[in-house]
């Protein structure tokens, strides 16, 4: 198997040509059995394993040709040994999960004599435009097939190199498996006119997932006559209370903000309780910039660490994909609960705490697709919740929330079981 470049595609092509294909390729796919399924999804991790060498020298080549870009822009891009056996496990760990489709719940037999239940099917045909992470088409491509749905994957011109492997190796999975080859179409990067396309054709795309900066969501959101699936940013919050186990919460802290800034689930802004401030904030923020983190804080914050630079209204609003941290001092969780409702976008938000009761209302109480207690917000991820892998982050209220993996690339129809029977 060797790359091939992906060959430029004029404007129409989705209309005239590609729309049609990859619908039939979906009505295939919402019939493929799951043995077949698992087959791409298998191939595809051998085909990846076989191709190491060849994707690590395309990657190298992308990540050049960004080097003028921003460090976190940079990590997102880079791929490594170990990213590319996450994504090889990633696409066994899906195969080995239970097939959604044909799924049915809720039979229940009516006084008319008739059964009335509900069967999960596809969705139908999915397209995801994605920046600076390629291997999020791997992941994206086997939930969507797994869960019986076509798929069509744009990445941004940064990737051009690592997708034509990624490409190859997906289409020697559908191979195969004997799956339509138009199963997952990897568009071309440079090719911009397609997006407009992508979004203007809902009689072809049944849902947009876009995996990239506020920018590129926003513009989505706001143009598409496709529904969109997304998160507009990931400004997510860490709550410390006053009854934390403070040795516990500097070591998530730490991990939250640290671990990967550059990510949608890493922390950007700390609130601790006035009680404990004085003494834990300013050894936990000199740990941060040891670790090289620069701070922002409030007025509290600086009379209690004086080097840290002075927080704007900006800031509270600020995903910084970066080290960089927004630091408030709240009265307790009722203020932190507030500005969470102001400021948070609904991603991942997390309380610190031994109290029960608090913890209970933080998680009742906060509006967002993760909470959690007493863990890093890092944890937000489909594999890290047993899902197998993720196709993204939907932070709206329709359809699905929080880590977008099977069952949320399917939907629910109605169905109906009789022996002759006749409305009255």
């Amino acid at each position: 198997m060797t790359a091939q470049p992906t060959p430029p595609m004029a404007t129409g092509t989705l209309r005239e040509h590609l729309g049609p294909a990859v619908r039939q390729a979906a009505t295939a796919l919402a019939q493929a059995d799951s043995a077949a399924k698992n087959r791409f999804l298998q191939a595809t991790a051998a085909a990846l394993e076989t191709q190491r060498a060849l994707l690590l020298q395309a990657n190298a080549l992308d990540v050049a040709q960004a080097s003028d870009q921003p460090a976190a822009f940079q990590e997102r891009l880079t791929l490594n040994d170990s990213r590319i056996t996450g994504m090889i496990k990633g696409l066994h760990d899906v195969a080995y999960l239970p097939d959604p489709v044909g799924r049915i719940r809720e039979l229940t037999r009516q006084t008319s004599g008739i059964t009335v239940g509900r069967m999960r099917v596809p969705l139908g045909v999915l397209a995801m435009v994605f920046e600076s992470r390629p291997n999020v088409a791997i992941d994206a491509a086997a939930l969507a097939v797994k869960a019986g749905n076509a798929i069509y994957l744009k990445a941004g011109t940064e990737a051009l190199h690592t997708c034509r492997i990624l490409d190859a190796c997906l289409q020697e999975g559908l191979r195969q498996a004997g799956l339509p080859m138009e199963a997952v179409v990897m568009l071309p990067c440079d090719g911009r006119h397609l997006i407009q396309e992508l979004i203007g054709s809902p009689q072809w795309i049944d849902l947009l997932i876009a995996r990239g900066g506020h920018a590129l969501f926003a513009a989505l959101h706001q143009e598409s006559r496709v529904p969109v699936m997304g998160h507009l940013s990931g400004n997510c919050h860490i709550y410390v209370d006053d009854r934390a186990d403070l040795d516990q919460a500097m070591a998530i802290v730490c991990n939250a903000k640290l671990s990967r800034p550059g990510v949608c689930n890493a922390m950007e802004t700390l609130l601790v309780a006035a009680p404990i401030a004085a003494s834990w904030l300013p050894a936990m923020l000199d740990k941060l910039r040891e670790a090289g983190c620069a701070m922002r804080g409030c007025p509290a914050t600086r009379d209690l660490v004086p080097w840290v630079q002075p927080a704007t209204e900006q800031d509270w609003h600020e995903e910084y994909l970066a080290p960089i941290l927004a630091v408030r001092v709240v009265a307790g969780l009722d203020e932190a609960m507030a500005h969470i409702a102001r400021y948070g976008t609904q991603h991942t938000e997390v309380i610190l705490t031994q109290d029960l009761a608090r913890a209970e209302q933080f998680l009742r109480g906060v509006d967002a697709a993760s909470v959690m207690v007493n863990a890093s917000s890092r944890f937000a991820d489909g594999s890290e919740y047993g899902l197998g892998a993720e196709i993204g982050i939907a932070t709206g209220k329709l359809h699905a929330r929080g880590p977008i993996a099977l069952e949320g690339l399917t939907c629910e129809k109605w169905i109906v079981l009789g022996q002759g029977q006749v409305r009255e």
